[in-house]
């Protein structure tokens, strides 16, 4: 067993064992629950993986092929933030071989299930466990906790590629070779979306380029591409928009004469509309410059529905709306088209 993963089933194990549902009462696995899978059957295919967020399952999936079953727990429009793990969640993570989350306190109220999972030995990675502290955001209304939104940097999600690849080549390490080779070919494809991204709200007049979001999930996104962003809530949808962060919203959106602001497929976008309305009664005119993907991708079998196509989504919808130049159908063509430039 690695040195990490080692690591990961310590900490896991020191914290609680209690897993609790919905309605606050203790979810235990019923007595006669096969033992968890450990590394020592990795080599029969396929082996099971279990992920949370579309975002990691996307990765885990593309790197593993056909070698392994992967199943994730949120879909379309699930907020990872609010997620609570149901009884059949448990089970198939105390079924799985292998386990990745994203981390950093995305799936918060995770944690104790993801400590039943890790009991004894079971492999257990979080997918941004390699990236620097002194990459991560640490804004100060987060309460000390780094910002999870890392995939909105594509250059920075990449380093979680590696680490999918590293355990799993560890879990399975006769076909190594292959996982690697997976990896090198989406890497390529990454760095391809990263340039495109770039350039893409590069073409956004510097005096349009401003993203107005329902919460705070593009500050990586801000960072790497050069847009900033302003947003109703903090970096948790479980935060509440205060009377006095929408009407200061409303006072910028008009003095900086934004016209577009975004909606997100997994937030509500009651405060959205609030600041449309509060720049309606201030005579001022702000429409809704399309629907963004953030803590969600799109539906499953789709383009938006990878993180590639993510990505492409919310590029070309933002450029299109602020005045930017991008291709109707995005980088590869695959979108339906939702926005027009003005």
């Amino acid at each position: 067993m690695s040195t990490r993963r080692l690591f990961c089933s310590a900490i896991l194990t020191l914290c609680s064992p209690v897993v609790f549902g919905c309605n606050g009462t203790a979810e235990g696995v019923a007595p006669d629950e096969p033992p968890p899978n450990t590394a020592t059957s990795a080599a029969r295919p396929p082996y099971k993986i279990v992920t949370t967020c579309g975002m990691v399952t996307d990765i885990v999936r593309t790197i593993a092929g056909d070698r392994a079953t992967v199943d994730g727990l949120m879909g379309e429009r699930v907020d990872p933030h609010m997620y609570k793990p149901t009884r059949n969640d448990q089970k198939k993570l105390l079924r799985a071989d292998i386990i990745f989350y994203s981390g950093l306190m995305l799936e918060g109220r995770m944690s104790d299930t993801f400590t039943r999972a890790g009991r004894g030995g079971k492999p257990v990675y979080a997918v941004t466990e390699q990236i620097g502290h002194d990459y991560l955001r640490e804004p100060p209304e987060f309460q000390g906790h780094w910002d999870p939104h890392v995939w909105m940097d594509i250059a920075a999600w990449s380093q979680c590629v590696d680490v999918v690849t590293a355990a799993l080549a560890d879990f399975d390490e006769a076909h190594t070779d292959a996982y690697n080779r997976r990896s090198t070919a989406y890497q390529a494809q990454l760095r391809e979306m990263d340039e495109y991204v770039r350039k893409t709200i590069a073409t956004i007049p510097r005096e349009r380029r401003w993203l107005i979001t329902a919460h705070d999930a593009f500050g990586y996104f801000s960072r790497a591409y050069d847009i900033p962003v302003k947003s109703v809530q903090g970096i948790s949808t479980a935060s509440e928009a205060a009377v006095d962060d929408i009407n200061q919203l409303v006072a910028f959106i008009v003095e900086k004469k934004i016209t577009a602001i975004f909606i997100e497929s997994s937030v509500n976008p009651k405060n959205i509309q609030a600041i449309i309305e509060g720049c309606q009664q201030k005579r001022f005119e702000v429409r809704i410059g399309g629907e963004l993907f953030t803590d969600a991708m799109g539906a499953s079998g789709s383009y938006t529905g990878t993180y590639l196509g993510m990505m492409d989504h919310n590029a070309t919808t933002i450029a299109r709306a602020l005045g930017g130049e991008a291709p109707e159908n995005g980088k590869a063509g695959k979108l339906r088209p939702r926005v027009s430039s003005e």
